[in-house]
């Protein structure tokens, strides 16, 4: 089980990378001196936050299933995250009685080039619906 979640979060971290150097922005820290002081300047400040905010992987939901008839307790699930424009990706973990797996699929403008399983059109669907 500590494999999974290793795999796992090595996953979610090489995809939160991928999304990261998409965009191009390296974290940047800054201090009240280096706010603008009128208004202008701050609803251009404003505006580029949320601009740098639509890349950020915000849009998310989980889909808990039962993957096989013979097992109980929908431990299988698919996880879509996705940013404002749709992009990101979608995390599956089908467990079986004596294994699970993990499969990691693209996504691009809320779709994706592979074929998505309905559990995994579900995440998706449902992330979509949570746009802000």
């Amino acid at each position: 089980m500590a494999v999974v979640l290793s795999a796992l979060a090595l996953v979610v971290a090489v995809a939160a990378l991928v999304v990261a150097l998409r965009n191009g922005r390296a974290a940047r820290t800054r201090t009240a001196d280096d706010l603008p002081a009128d208004a202008a300047g701050l609803r251009r400040e404003v505006a580029a936050l949320r601009a740098e905010a639509a890349g950020a992987l915000r849009h998310l939901a989980v889909v808990r299933y039962d993957a096989f008839e013979e097992m109980g307790g929908r431990l299988s699930w698919s996880l879509a995250l996705l940013d404002d424009a749709g992009d990101g990706v979608v995390l599956t973990s089908i467990r079986g009685r004596n294994e699970a797996r993990t499969y990691a699929k693209s996504v691009a403008a809320w779709s994706s080039d592979q074929e998505l399983s309905p559990e995994e059109n579900e995440a998706v669907a449902h992330a979509r619906m949570a746009r802000s």
